[in-house]
């Protein structure tokens, strides 16, 4: 039987970190196929500061998943740094914590043994980090299902499993690569208030890569937008929401008046209607 969406919302009290600020400087990426030489990303140089919320968006094929796999230390750029702090990324990093969009949870573990992976992989202190893993198993509403396995859960839950497995390393910057596109829709907005309350109140520096327009202005602070192959920053919008008073959700940020001035803006920049 599978559960179905818990009710109980993830809430952490963390300071923001002080030391996870991203650099990219001049990053470009070239590949070749038999053929051809192909230009992926060209130039690209930015800041995101420590807590800060960073989208990137960009038509298919612009280099956005590319660019987080360089910041993961997963593939060198062939020209260009990155650095976190003051350490220059080059190869994956205990630092550095990757959501993809696939929960990849092994069926044969349970659902807490799904989010100690990571620690076990890196070696750290299992009493600690199992800890951690119940703290935030519990905190999304999974407590009653640490035994359990991955089958008896929803596609929602599934994913709160796998952020849970991502933040039990401590990493102080998070990727998240279109971790919701396999969700329906209503289940994408109550993940993703969940997901933006977890990770503000842990401090986390976080970048997400999503095709979603409305994604990226309700859940971020900061919009990055990726021009056409090869990947160059085309445009960056800070987001703000003056009309109410502190922040608000990102499901409340669907129904206030910026949000679809912005949309308008983010989707003729994008071109999307442009065949090429």
């Amino acid at each position: 039987m599978i559960a179905t969406e818990a009710s109980n919302t993830c809430t952490l009290e963390r300071p923001v970190h002080a030391e996870n600020r991203i650099r990219i400087s001049h990053v470009s990426l070239r590949y070749f196929t038999p053929k051809v030489e192909i230009l992926a990303l060209s130039d690209v140089s930015l800041t995101i500061e420590p807590g800060e919320f960073v989208s990137l968006i960009g038509q298919s094929g612009c280099g956005k998943s590319t660019l987080l796999s360089i910041i993961a230390g997963l593939l060198p750029p062939s020209e260009g740094t990155v650095h976190v702090g003051d350490q220059p990324v080059t190869t994956p990093s205990p630092k550095i914590g990757y959501m993809l969009q696939q929960d990849y949870l092994f069926e044969w573990r349970t659902i807490l043994d799904n989010a100690l992976l990571g620690a076990q992989i890196q070696g750290r202190d299992i009493r600690v980090a199992r800890d951690r893993a119940v703290h935030f198993l519990e905190k999304c509403g999974l407590g009653h299902f640490l035994d359990q396995y991955p089958k008896a859960l929803s596609g929602g839950m599934r994913q709160r499993v796998a952020l849970a497995r991502t933040l039990t390393t401590n990493p102080d910057v998070v990727l998240l690569d279109e971790p919701f596109s396999a969700l329906d829709s209503q289940t994408r907005l109550a993940i993703a208030d969940e997901v933006v309350e977890v990770l503000r109140a842990e401090g986390k520096t976080v970048v997400l890569v999503t095709h979603d327009i409305g994604e990226a202005i309700s859940m971020t602070d900061r919009v990055v937008v990726l021009s056409r192959r090869p990947g160059r920053i085309k445009s960056e919008h800070t987001i703000r929401f003056p009309s109410v008073k502190g922040r608000p959700t990102p499901f409340e940020v669907r129904a206030l008046p910026e949000f679809t001035s912005y949309f308008n803006t983010l989707w003729d920049e994008l071109d999307v209607h442009v065949e090429g």
